[in-house]
């Protein structure tokens, strides 16, 4: 089965979950999507027992698909820009040390204690796997999905100060999440070169680097973009960046995540507002709109198929089971600590800890990266818990986040302070 063959197959099935989803359910496109793909698990899973071998043509298929690359090193930086371009910088500003501090300090907390509790859960449920993978787990899971949480807050009408801060930490951790799973991956593989002191000059250079990379590269798109008014070539400028600027961060051995967030914020804001014809902005959107649906879609049905070649046991799904509520305690904790320490400073609404908490939804990203762990024993079971923790957080929170916020009285569509 050759590369074509699988693509082909990837999009059918999406467009296929996508109609069924819009003609019949009218669910968000990402719960749809999630939901059907789940569907699909469990009904090819049931006709492997009942004689047809699709397990090992599953098996076959994912043999085929390099994930570290088609993820790490390609989908993702497509996400994040996505994300990013409609994010606006003025109010990430106002906002500038709630978001830093969660985006830095929260995401670094809730990896060590997400790790520190699936290991132990993991050491007492079984199979026990060593530290180091369990803080990957951390890693992969802590950051919030701002394709997820973007998607959200459109049909939500949540305080502006709310959606700015769950925007901006979405957009942000990511790239801090991606980093420390980059460090740590390097540490279980046993890299050269990976000492405490090492790792943090690593982690250092990944961050600062590809902020300043993605900066550069962003206002180099934006000068070009200022000196044309045909969508179709400001689009492929944008394409460009994203595609080389990544490519040539993760040259440089710096955080490609980081980079195209950057580069992404600075055309979405001012790219936007200064080199940007009315018919080129909606295009523009239009294009990533569609770019971030379909490549999501083809993350859930990659890893509903992943799911048919993992040797699953009861006690994986135990454990995931108590792994869901510990990693929705460590979010409460690594969000109330930077609002406890900054309440002093500057005043927050009533309940944000909680709108932020319920709010902060795991999705394809943590799905790519899991899928980007190399092959090994840990995989199979890490993959399987995240896909536990991404289905509930999606399905779970993404449909009662309305409701919550009613109940917690902080949706307001007439307050947007």
């Amino acid at each position: 089965m050759d590369i074509l063959t699988i693509i082909s197959i990837l999009i059918s099935l999406s467009a296929v979950f996508s109609f069924i989803n819009y003609r019949y359910f009218r669910l968000p496109r990402t719960i749809g999507l999630m939901l059907f793909a789940l569907v699909l698990s469990v009904i090819l899973i049931v006709a492997g027992r009942t004689g047809w071998d699709v397990r090992d043509q599953a098996t076959v298929l994912i043999q085929r698909i390099d994930f570290n690359r088609l993820l790490l090193q390609g989908m993702l930086g497509f996400l994040l820009f996505a994300g990013a371009l409609h994010v606006e910088a003025n109010e990430l500003l106002q906002h500038k040390w709630i978001i830093f501090t969660l985006a830095s300090a929260g995401t670094i907390l809730s990896t060590c204690m997400v790790g520190v509790l699936a290991w132990q859960v993991l050491r007492i449920m079984g199979p026990a796997i060593p530290l180091i993978y369990c803080l990957l787990f951390g890693a992969l899971i802590s950051p919030t999905d701002p394709v997820a949480v973007l998607g959200i807050l459109k049909e939500l009408k949540v305080p502006k100060s709310i959606e700015t801060q769950m925007a901006g930490e979405a957009l942000f951790n990511d790239g801090v999440g991606v980093v420390l799973f980059i460090v740590l991956e390097r540490i279980a593989a046993g890299t050269p070169g990976t000492s405490l002191g090492q790792s943090a000059l690593l982690f250092a250079k990944e961050a600062f680097g590809g902020i300043l990379i993605g900066l550069a590269i962003g206002w180099m798109a934006y000068q070009m973009l200022k000196r044309v008014d045909n969508y179709q070539v400001e689009v492929l400028i944008t394409l460009g960046l994203v595609m080389g600027g990544y490519d040539l961060a993760h040259t440089l051995n710096t955080s490609g995540p980081l980079a195209i967030v950057a580069a992404g914020l600075l055309i979405g804001n001012h790219g936007r507002a200064f080199a940007m014809s009315e018919t080129t902005r909606k295009n523009l959107d239009m294009f990533w709109e569609l770019t971030d649906e379909i490549l999501n879609a083809l993350l859930f049905i990659l890893i509903g198929i992943e799911v048919l070649v993992l040797e699953i046991s009861v006690h994986h799904f135990l454990a995931g089971l108590i792994i869901i509520p510990l990693v929705l305690l460590v979010r409460l904790v690594s969000v109330g600590i930077p609002f406890g320490l900054l309440r002093q400073q500057m005043p927050f609404r009533k309940n944000t800890v909680k709108a932020l908490t319920w709010g902060g939804l795991r999705g394809g990203i943590a799905v790519a990266l899991a899928l980007s762990i190399p092959q090994g024993p840990q995989r199979g079971l890490i993959v399987f818990i995240t896909y536990m923790v991404v289905v509930f957080s999606i399905v779970v929170q993404g449909l009662t986040i309305k409701p919550m916020l009613k109940r917690w009285k902080i949706q307001d569509s007439l307050n947007r302070q």
